[in-house]
């Protein structure tokens, strides 16, 4: 079979590697169909709800933020260097194709964040969606979980950050500048590269680079304040985009600049070097060593401090080079402060418990 009728489009991960949790794997998901138009079609999404018990995680790495909860778990954008893949392993699941095929869905996510912000023991905190999975993703179009829970944090006033590569989010248009309003929201928009021929390989069913660009505008003109997130930065990739890029998300309205260097812990090795060989073959062993360079000579790199930047050469000078665009093209950009002042346990249409 030749590597283009190989390569499915559409999709971020062309393997399933096995999970390193299961003892055998899934035949339903190893069948060998030849034809891919009848593999595509049998590889459909699937979509099973699951009731968790409480919703917001306490994450305890000192280099992603201290409060997240994620709506889905999976994730059909298919970044092809997502580190939430292998998160998916704990759920009886492959990292690779199953990440983005089979989406577990917590339709009480509203109702247990409720439970959550009402309760006698918490205390104010961003809480970031998502800090695992985009809560934009295609199924929230329909579902409007993700939408339900922006109701919960407005009727206490809560503070809550998004991340996001989905324009879907200006569907929330109307809560979130009421959030705004408030100082209670912010809002990050992962802006990968500006060409789109890149944007399809790397994240295939995330919005185009137009899309993203327009809805850094449209929130920044309805007072929502947006940090543009270049993440990951992958050496030799999009590496070399980084002051066009941010120039770019300042333009549209962008207040802040963020970026994380590749890494490819877990699964995510096996899944992203397939990747690469079927999609930059001629310069493929290349990137990775490069890659490579920036984690101490391995893929695999989960030292907090390092994990997120780099270390050596490369990585410096893709610091420098963030370091610069900020000053360059954010630097009398105005700040953006949580307000904690207006949380409430018990809000407005809530009065009534009191008696």
């Amino acid at each position: 079979m030749s590597q283009e009728k190989s390569f499915e489009k559409g999709r971020g991960a062309q393997i399933n590697p096995t999970n390193r949790f299961s003892k055998q794997e899934d035949g339903e998901w190893f069948d060998d169909i030849q034809d891919e138009e009848e593999r595509f079609e049998k590889r459909k999404t699937k979509f099973i709800d699951v009731y968790p018990k409480t919703i917001v995680n306490h994450v305890k790495s000192p280099d992603v933020p201290d409060y997240s909860m994620n709506p889905y778990q999976g994730c059909e954008h298919g970044c092809i260097y997502c580190f939430a893949r292998n998160s998916h392993e704990y759920w009886g699941y492959s990292a690779g194709k199953d990440f983005e095929q089979v989406i577990l869905v917590k339709r009480n996510a509203s109702e247990l964040l409720e439970q959550k912000l009402s309760s006698k023991s918490w205390k104010a905190h961003p809480i970031v969606l998502s800090g695992n999975t985009d809560c934009y993703q295609p199924i929230e179009r329909k579902l409007k979980i993700t939408r339900e829970t922006l109701k919960v944090f407005l009727k206490y006033k809560h503070p809550v950050g998004l991340i996001t590569k989905n324009s879907l989010i200006l569907r929330d248009l109307d809560l979130l500048k009421q959030l705004a309003d408030q100082n209670l929201v912010r809002v990050v928009i992962s802006l990968t590269s500006l060409k789109e021929e890149t944007r399809r390989l790397l994240e295939p069913r995330t919005a185009s680079v137009n899309q993203k660009l327009k809805t850094i505008k449209t929130l920044s003109e309805n007072g929502i304040p947006v940090t543009a997130m270049m993440g990951p930065i992958i050496p030799s990739i999009n590496s070399h985009e980084i002051l066009e890029l941010a120039q770019a998300a300042s333009q549209h309205g962008a207040i802040s600049f963020a970026h994380t260097l590749v890494r490819l812990n877990g699964a995510i090795g096996e899944i992203f070097e397939n990747w690469m060989h079927q999609s930059y073959p001629d310069r493929a062993n290349k990137i990775l060593n490069q890659i490579k360079e920036c984690h101490g000579g391995k893929l695999n790199d989960s030292r907090y401090g390092t994990r997120m930047r780099g270390e050596g050469n490369i990585a410096k000078n893709i610091s420098d080079m963030v370091q610069l665009a900020k000053l360059r093209y954010f630097a009398n950009k105005p700040t953006f402060e949580y307000d904690f002042s207006k949380y409430t346990k018990t809000p407005e249409n809530n009065q009534l418990r009191l008696f």
